[in-house]
């Protein structure tokens, strides 16, 4: 197993993950780990987790591992991405957790779980990157 690069890991400033609370805690070509605090920044306007902070967790998740799965030369970015929101969340912690389903030379597409502190499905999303470089 690759070792992750040190900036990968917590919260980047002056990022997006800064402005949600996305902590980065795992992060390996196979699999990477990701926490985000649900709260009123990131609440719709009903006091839910909203899909489209669940939709960031989901791509930053994929896009580390994508990144961290080419060669020095390569980058990657995101084409597509869906998500079904399965279960609301008012408060607490979920946790992303990104697999690759395909790592080809020129995309990839990886599989993202997000749940809750009880383990519970909230959001399932499929991301696809381009491999560029």
């Amino acid at each position: 197993m690759s070792q992750t690069p040190l900036h990968l890991l917590g919260t980047p400033a002056d990022t997006l993950l800064a402005t949600l609370g996305i902590a980065v805690l795992e992060a390996t070509p196979e699999r990477v780990v990701a926490t985000m605090p649900v709260e009123a920044r990131v609440h719709q306007p009903f006091g839910l987790l909203h899909g489209g902070a669940s939709v960031a967790l989901a791509e930053t998740v994929a896009s580390i591992g994508g990144a961290l799965s080419v060669g020095p030369e390569q980058q990657v970015v995101g084409l597509e991405i869906n998500a079904n929101h399965l279960r609301a969340v008012r408060a607490g912690l979920v946790t992303g957790t990104a697999t690759p389903l395909h790592q080809g030379r020129t995309t990839q597409v990886w599989q993202v779980e997000i749940r809750d502190e009880e383990d519970r499905l909230v959001c399932v999303s499929r991301c696809t990157l381009a491999v560029l470089g």
